[in-house]
């Protein structure tokens, strides 16, 4: 199979069933999932630390508000920007970073770009009047372009940096919330609202012995440039004499390979499984892509990029990339005319075998060594891990100084020296540690990071313990005033492009709260009955994959090997990803309505 061209002749379907579900089993190993709590880890907690902004020493705040968000990065700004538009005056956001940019301030590592067009996932652009520079932006202009959404609409002034929530709580005789943090404040507000993102919280795996290491060592959410030299687009220039070892070839560690190939005296680069590393084709903007465009355009060309995902046939396909003409191929395969269930899956298995024979030849085209070449090629459905672009990544391989060590099963310890795979020792002065975020399917109480107390006493986690229960995924019954930005896992869609749905929640939420304080509305809580009947409909529309999906290698995607334990209640509106454009009707005419339908309001009195 390996170097044939993926044509019906070549196609054994048993064969290619084996050969997948034979890598499967490399990596399906006890405990491949288990992760430290960085928390509480005496030894790692440090790689939280914010390397990028000096923590500075401050008085505690008492402070009484409007509306305080949790998160400053593309959920809560995005927010904060509808909330100013609806008139809201006094808003603080609160976030464990020491500026804007959720995960785009965090993810500063040397390479780091977004793998979704820029002309649809960076948000406001028609507000803003600002064109990106590249097809695909770099973090550093992300992180640049939030910070001024966030300038803007004034919400840095007031926000609360380098400090984390500890707990909220409902106050029922003032009708407020009550928000402690880290650092002593104490800020009561009318509206509380969750935007803390998807990919929140790093993720570092437990490998014996690494406590054990003697040299320098991160994550790639946390950059050490103190330690490399050099910064954002420039050569790492504190590496030319030193030996490094990446762990991890997920978006984080393939976007990262390139400049430490360039600048490390030598760089071992460990994998557990390959990624299906397909092309990005990132250039400059060009200098008339804003002619002619008109107002709107960048919905306009978020539903393109959304619809042709969901399979819907378009005209004209905007974005014209790996997602729009391989992931969406795989999601939704053309089905025939009097095609029984049996043949389409069939023919669907053969379409993604087409695509990722497709990703294995450009890995023989580019990979000069055919070993290494061999290592690279990911074996099984492109369905079962999130896909990677990169133009340079596999040819960082050619380099001479730059090894590749496979490790289905994962790193066998670390000791003084470095990794030990199969009984060797690697030697390495530096260990970075690639290995991204907990999944987007982490529950929302944890995601959180802190405790949620509404009504009776009754906390998030214990509300939701046995799964989601909600109305639209951004309301939830015993905990009033309180709104959650949209997100895979609690009842609502998930798309591609995170920005459009983050749009999405902020439009509702600003909508609705602008109306609420114009009404008098002091304190609103879902009805029991909007909220079964939300919860029932996610339920009735969930599909169960897991037959599909155990045959994949292990990852977020099928959750590490083991799709049987997801719950129907975490599902989505709609059948798989969620029925999106279905789903945006739905919130948008709710608002448009006015009647707030599934919610218990109570007026504030107008008696003195």
């Amino acid at each position: 199979m390996p170097g044939s061209k993926p044509t019906a002749a070549s196609y054994d379907p048993e064969a290619v069933r084996a050969k997948y579900l034979a890598e499967r089993d490399k990596r399906l190993v006890p405990h491949r999932a288990d992760i430290r709590d960085l928390q509480a880890d005496e030894h790692f907690a440090r790689y939280r630390d914010d390397p990028f902004t000096p923590f500075i020493q401050r008085d505690s705040v008492a402070d009484d508000v409007d509306v305080v968000i949790v998160g400053g990065g593309i959920a809560g700004v995005l927010a904060g920007a509808r909330l100013r538009k609806a008139g809201i005056e006094r808003i603080r956001i609160i976030d464990q970073a020491g500026g804007i940019g959720g995960t785009w301030y965090w993810n500063r590592y040397p390479g780091v770009m977004c793998d979704v067009e820029s002309y649809i996932y960076l948000p406001m652009l028609e507000e803003l009047d600002y064109i990106p520079t590249q097809r695909y932006a770099f973090g550093e202009e992300i992180r640049r372009h939030l910070g001024a959404v966030a300038n803007r609409f004034d919400l840095v002034d007031d926000a609360l940096f380098h400090t984390g929530v500890t707990r909220a709580e409902w106050q029922e005789d003032v009708s407020r919330w009550r928000v402690h943090t880290d650092r002593g404040d104490e800020v009561s507000c009318r509206w509380y609202v969750l935007a803390v993102g998807i990919l929140n919280l790093m993720k570092l795996p437990t490998i014996q012995g690494m406590e054990d290491f003697a040299g320098r060592s991160f994550h790639t959410a946390r950059w050490d440039y103190e330690y490399t030299g050099g910064g954002p687009g420039e050569p790492l220039t504190g590496l030319a004499d030193k030996v490094v070892g990446l762990i991890g070839t997920g978006a984080s560690g393939i976007q990262c390979v390139p400049p430490l190939a360039e600048s490390a005296k030598h760089l071992y680069v460990f994998q557990r499984t390959p990624s299906a590393i397909g092309e990005r084709g990132n250039r400059p903007t060009d200098s008339d892509f804003a002619h002619g465009l008109e107002p709107g355009w960048q919905r306009a060309r978020m539903d393109n990029f959304q619809g042709i995902l969901m399979g819907r046939p378009a005209e004209v396909d905007q974005v014209d990339d790996g997602w729009t003409q391989h992931y969406a191929a795989v999601q939704h395969p053309p089905r025939a005319d009097g095609m029984t269930m049996t043949e389409y899956l069939r023919s669907a298995e053969a379409l993604d075998y087409g695509i990722m024979e497709t990703h294995r030849l450009r890995v023989e085209e580019l990979v000069a060594d055919p070993a290494t070449a061999e290592i690279l090629k990911p074996y099984y459905r492109y369905l079962c891990k999130r896909p990677c672009f990169h133009d340079e990544y596999l040819l960082a391989f050619n380099n001479p100084n730059v090894t590749l060590i496979d490790c289905p099963a994962g790193i066998e310890r670390i000791t003084e020296q470095g990794p030990v795979v199969d009984g060797q020792q690697y030697e390495v002065d530096c260990i970075i540690y690639g290995t991204g975020f907990e999944a987007e399917l982490t529950p929302l109480f944890r995601r959180v990071g802190h405790e949620i107390v509404g009504r009776g006493g009754v906390t998030l986690a214990e509300k939701w313990a046995d799964g989601a229960a909600s109305l639209f995924g951004m309301m939830s019954r015993g905990f009033p005033n309180m709104f959650v930005m949209p997100a895979p896992g609690q009842q609502a869609v998930v798309t591609v492009n995170y920005t459009q749905l983050a749009v999405l929640g902020a439009e509702l939420i600003g909508g609705a709260v602008g109306l609420l304080e114009r009404r008098g509305v002091e304190v609103f809580d879902v009805s029991a009955e909007a909220e079964e009947a939300w919860t029932q409909e996610i339920v009735d529309s969930f599909v169960d994959s897991s037959a599909v999906m155990s045959a994949c290698t292990p990852s977020r995607i099928n959750n590490e090997g083991h799709p049987e334990a997801r719950n129907p209640r975490d599902g989505n509106y709609g059948r798989g990803f969620g029925d999106w454009f279905g789903y945006r009707e739905r919130l948008e005419q709710w608002l448009e309505s006015g009647t707030f339908e599934g919610l218990e309001l109570k007026v504030r009195s107008t008696t003195s």
